[in-house]
């Protein structure tokens, strides 16, 4: 359990550095920079099977089937509407919204033998937190003037975002669960490789062409951006997640998405250089203490 416990809250750490990411790449459209990170992540699970092809299990026809639909679920339709509703509507905002995914997903895969009286105190700090979060930042939204109307969009797609990652996450754990033969690296490289041909054909069919790409200023910045949040907050915390999710009930994993926005909103606030609130601050304790009474409730 703790092994498990330890690889959902680095997962939630890697995958928080990908709500700033879109802050640090001006210029480069959501579609583009949600291709450039999946094919890093599809390029590195590639690599990663061709090194260890002699000991490496290849998928059947309907395991690739199953990858190739979680790929989208999960990776680049969630992706890239989050990304688009950074752009629309700041970061804060998305990151409580993507924040909720784990009250769902403890709601909707809790396990049977768990009363809800155990898994109500996590639940309710988990809430409490998310209310203060929402009261102290949506402040914000009530006073912009010209462009709320963007604002709401951005919103409307965070929510989209949050549906599919929520989906998936259920999903994605009772499929990992049906197939204990299958190990967590394994999974990952299946879902990378079909993310990245996925990514490939957005790009493609959406993304920018080459002489606007090549004008930009800041190309360094966004292959380094690509390939690290590919990388690491695609492959390796792909890895971390899997682990926990065959260790772990889809409660307490669900649970453990908090760290995510801990996270996100932790490496928002360093961006900015400003501090949090004193309504975020009291939040991110409540978070850590209904990650905590999770914990204590499903051992």
């Amino acid at each position: 359990m703790l092994t498990g416990v330890i690889a959902g809250l680095a997962a939630g750490a890697l995958w928080g550095l990908v709500f700033v990411v879109p802050r640090l790449t001006p210029g480069l459209s959501s579609v583009d920079l949600t291709a450039g990170r999946f094919i890093s992540y599809g390029g590195m699970a590639a690599l990663a099977m061709l090194l260890t092809w002699r000991r490496h299990t290849w998928p059947t026809a309907r395991q690739a089937v199953s990858a190739l639909g979680m790929s989208l679920l999960g990776a680049t339709g969630y992706y890239l509407l989050l990304a688009q509703s950074i752009v629309y509507a700041g970061t804060e905002v998305p990151t409580l919204i993507i924040g909720t995914i784990p009250i769902w997903v403890m709601l909707l895969g809790k396990p049977a033998r768990l009363k809800w009286t155990g898994l109500l105190p996590g639940l309710l700090l988990t809430l409490s937190g998310l209310a203060l979060m929402m009261q102290s930042t949506l402040s914000h939204a009530a006073q912009l003037p010209a462009g709320g109307g963007q604002f709401w969009w951005g919103v409307l797609l965070a929510l989209g975002a949050m549906l599919c990652w929520t989906a998936f996450a259920l999903m994605n754990a009772a499929w990992l669960k049906r197939h204990p033969e299958v190990s967590a690296t394994e999974w990952t490289n299946w879902l990378g490789v079909a993310t990245g041909v996925g990514a490939l054909l957005l790009w493609l069919l959406l993304g920018s062409d080459r002489q606007a790409l090549s004008s930009l200023d800041n190309q360094a910045l966004i292959a380094m951006a690509c390939i690290g949040t590919g990388i690491g907050s695609g492959w390796v915390a792909s890895i971390l997640w899997n682990m926990a999710s065959q260790r772990l009930s889809v409660s307490l994993c669900g649970q453990l998405i908090v760290s995510e926005t801990l996270f996100a909103l932790f490496y928002s606030f360093v961006w900015d250089g400003v501090w949090p609130a004193a309504a975020q601050a009291w939040a991110a304790v409540l978070f850590t203490l209904g990650i905590l009474a999770s914990i204590r409730a499903h051992r």
